[in-house]
This record gives structure tokens, sequence and C-alpha cells, in this order.
């Protein structure tokens, strides 16, 4: 495809909302690659580039891939690791067999290596520096720029949005008076979340997945004895990494029905189990194609996707390192943690605690469980249509960012935001999982670093014209892995 860059100037000055994983790498990238930008990153919390997956952490909370899959074009990421932190590598090392590239180390020691290249970066005053704050909207036309919060006033000649991922959404059926209650934790990763929770008082956990694992490490590292019972509709439980073994790119054709492709994924399993090779193998060798698959999908089978396959595939592809499978099973074996395909039916407070009535999904039995805390561990919210967050609610309300259909972000093309009108944008773009619409999947460090190198690449090029594949292309060709 031949992308015609709208000519900005060499000078130009760019904000970045958003200083994660995501807004992090891209100033970094886009500072080496376009020397003459002057780049604003900007972020409400106090340290940029940990973001909420490598900052809100323990040393419990392990990266779900290995270090070999980590790196993203900056100094590698395994050498930084041997050299500044060997001492707090020993359990992954061991686990490993000493093989650093393949060993699953501690989630926040990531968020410390972007940290350390933003602030070094920032440092020698090269055009990238860091503000602090929170943007609410964009500045009145004919301006161009941000609001702060605080009343600054940052004009721009282009806008990156690189907000990551949204506290989870508020699960149905759940009372007003109970979420306005310090009983429910609406946000797992709120810095007060857990604050005077008895060590032996029970919690119920909404949601099975890998956040729900997160907090009970949480738990369980800071002292909490009582019963953790963790309810989901299916009750599935993230499955396990496991190395050795490969298998072939079987999807030759990528466009089948939802029902179709998990026909086709579970017969392969079948035949890869028969070989001696772990399924883990099959989906990686699916993860290269998901983004062609999501494209050449309807809206309709997109959405029976979301309804009735999305639980199953996030369990077998999102996994939980080693460790962190053996700390849950720990748990559970101990009576400590307990997992329950179910719905909540209802919630009543009485004396500090919520008396939960939960209907089991196969038995059609009633659990009643009396909570300290509901903790709400849902997944995030993308429903940016009916968000009251101020800067997206000015955007929308604007027309120049348009909410996607099926609640899962914002509409992009080649990450430009896409207008009320349909119009790809020429000063605003996204990064990350705001541009989930397009791509599905885009939460993955290979996918955000792939992505972020071809928006660096585009707006560095302005004025020439670049023949540059789909992105869903250059996804493909990230090859086989988790």
């Amino acid at each position: 495809m031949t992308i015609a860059q709208t000519p900005h100037a060499r000078d130009a000055t760019v904000i970045v909302v958003g200083g994660g994983f995501s807004g992090s790498l891209f100033a970094l990238k886009l500072s080496r690659a376009w020397p003459k930008a002057r780049i604003m990153l900007v972020e409400r919390a106090n340290r940029a580039g940990r973001g909420l997956a490598y900052g809100a952490c323990t040393p419990d909370h392990l990266l779900n891939v290995p270090v070999s899959r980590m790196e993203v074009g900056l100094d590698s990421f395994e050498n930084w690791l041997a050299t500044h932190h060997r001492a707090q590598l020993t359990d992954a090392l061991t686990e490993s067999g000493q093989d650093l590239a393949s060993a699953f180390v501690q989630r926040e020691l990531f968020g410390h290596y972007i940290e350390q290249h933003v602030a070094h970066t920032c440092a020698l005053k090269t055009g990238l520096c860091r503000l602090r704050g929170e943007v609410v909207r964009l500045l009145d036309y004919p301006a161009r720029g941000v609001l702060l919060a605080d009343g600054r006033e940052l004009e721009a000649d282009l806008i990156v949005l690189a907000t990551g991922n949204l506290p989870p959404r508020f699960p149905a059926g759940v009372p007003s008076t109970l979420l306005d209650s310090d009983l429910f934790v609406a946000d797992p990763w709120a810095h007060d979340a857990f604050e005077g929770l008895d060590e032996n008082a029970p919690v119920l956990v909404l949601g099975t997945g890998l956040t729900m694992v997160d907090v009970v490490l949480k738990l369980a590292r800071h002292g909490h004895r009582g019963q953790v019972l963790a309810v989901s509709r299916r009750g599935l439980l993230p499955r396990t990494h496991r190395a050795g073994g490969a298998w072939h790119a079987f999807l030759e054709q990528v466009h089948s029905s939802p029902s179709a492709l998990l026909k086709r994924i579970r017969a392969e399993v079948d035949a890869a189990e028969r070989s001696g090779v772990p399924w883990q193998r099959v989906i990686d060798a699916v993860r290269p194609q998901i983004a062609r698959i999501w494209q050449s999908w309807s809206s309709a089978e997109r959405k029976t996707f979301l309804r009735h396959l999305q639980s199953r595939w996030d369990v077998f592809r999102h996994r939980m390192a080693p460790r962190v499978a053996a700390q849950a099973e720990s748990l559970t074996q101990a009576g400590r943690l307990r997992f329950v395909a179910g719905r909540v039916q209802d919630y009543q407070e009485s004396g500090g605690r919520v008396e939960l009535r939960i209907l089991e999904r196969t038995t059609r039995k009633e659990i009643i469980f009396s909570a300290a805390r509901v903790v709400n561990c849902t997944g995030p919210r993308s429903d940016y249509g009916r968000i009251a967050i101020p800067l997206f609610a000015d955007l929308i309300r604007r027309g120049v960012v348009t909410p996607d259909v099926l609640g899962l972000g914002i509409e992009t093309y080649n990450c430009a935001v896409v207008s009320a009108s349909g119009r790809a944008s020429t000063w605003l773009y996204a990064l990350g999982p705001l541009t989930r619409p397009a791509y599905w999947e885009i939460t993955a460090v290979p996918e955000i670093n792939a992505q972020v190198d071809r928006l660096v690449q585009d707006l560095s090029a302005a004025g020439q014209h670049v023949v540059a594949p789909p992105l869903a292309e250059v996804f493909a060709g990230l090859g086989e892995g988790i």
C-alpha cells in the first residue's frame, strides 16, 4: 500500500497522551528517528514508562511471556537484566535452566527498563520531555493542541493517543449502593483497594482471568489468609505456559467463520497431542494470523466470537508463567482459592459484609457467600461511547473520534484516528489497546512494538511516499510465538 504522508514541518511539536508502555516506547523511538521534533510525553502518574501492566505490581507478578518476547529495539532487555538485576533473577533462571532469554521475570523489571530509557533520553535534552498532567480536552479551533486539568494549554502539530487500558467495567447487577461502598473494589490496581481488609476475611472476585490471578497473589504476599472465591460465567482459569516442540502454520485461508476456525484449531490440537507436541504450540502457530483473521470477519462474525468464544480463546492464548500457575495451584490445594462457573444473582449488604447469592452454571445450585470485599476483575473497559472520560467525551462530541459499534475502542486506519464522517485524520493518531477494533489483539509487546515502528516511520518520513504493507501483514511476519 502506498501511503501519502502529510508534509509536517521537520521541527514539528508532537504531544503523546499517555506515558505507559505504548506512549513511552513511541516517544523514545520517534525522538531517535525525528531528532528535530519536540516531543511532549504527557502522563498523570509520577513515573513514565510503567503504565498499569508494569507499574501496579509486586515481585510475584511475572511477565506472561519470556524475556526474548520483550525485546523492543532499544538496548537489549536481556543484556540490561543480566547487567543490572542478576541478583533478582535466581528463581527465573532456575526455572528456565539458566537460559535468561526463555525466563519469566518480574513485570516490574520491564517497567523499570522502559522508565530508565525515558529518564535518560529526557536528560539528554534532545527534544523529548516529560510533562506530568492529565489531558482533558482539545484546544478550541483554530488552535491545535490539548488542555490539561491544571489549566495549561499545549499547542502541537501532531497528537498521539496512547492511553492504554482503562479500569474494569462495572459488572451487571451490582446495586449502586454497593458501587459507592468501600466493600466494592472497582479498580483492583488502586493503591487503596484493600486498605483495612482483615487478613482472615473472605473475598469474592468477579472474573477468573489473569487479573484475578494477580489480585490473589498480591493478597497472599501481603499476608491475606482468608478464602478467595472467584466467579465468572464459565469459571475458566488461564492455562500455563509450556516449553518445547513446534507446530506448522496451518491457516492457509484465514477467512473462516469463528466456529469453523475453532473446529480447525481443535483438530490441530488433537493431532499435536497425538504427536507428543504441547497444545501451546498450536495456539502459537495461530498467533501471527490473528489480525488478518479478525479483519476477514464481518461485524456479525466478530460479535459471535466476542459473545461465545472469546473467553475460551483468552484462557489458551493469554497464559500464566509456570511459577505463577504453581502459586495459584498451591492456594487452591490449601483451600484458600476456589473457582465457580456461574453468575451472582443478588448482592445484599449486612453487618459490614456483602451477602452474595451465586447460581452455579452446571448444577443450577445456589451458593451463599459472605465477603468483606467484592473485587472487580472483569477486564478493562473499552466502550468509549459510554464512558464519561473528559478527553474522549470531548473528542466524540466534536466528531473527531468514532467509537466502534462493538465497544472495543475507537476506529483507526493505520493508526490514524477515523472521524465521525469516516475520514482518517492527518494529525491525530492512536496506539495500543485503543486500536483494538482494527486488529483485535493489540495488547502484547511484539504487536505494539510493530505498530509503534510503523507510526514512527510514517511520521518521520513526512512528505515522502512510503510503500508499506498493512499492519496485519506485518503482525503475520512476526512469526510464531507466545
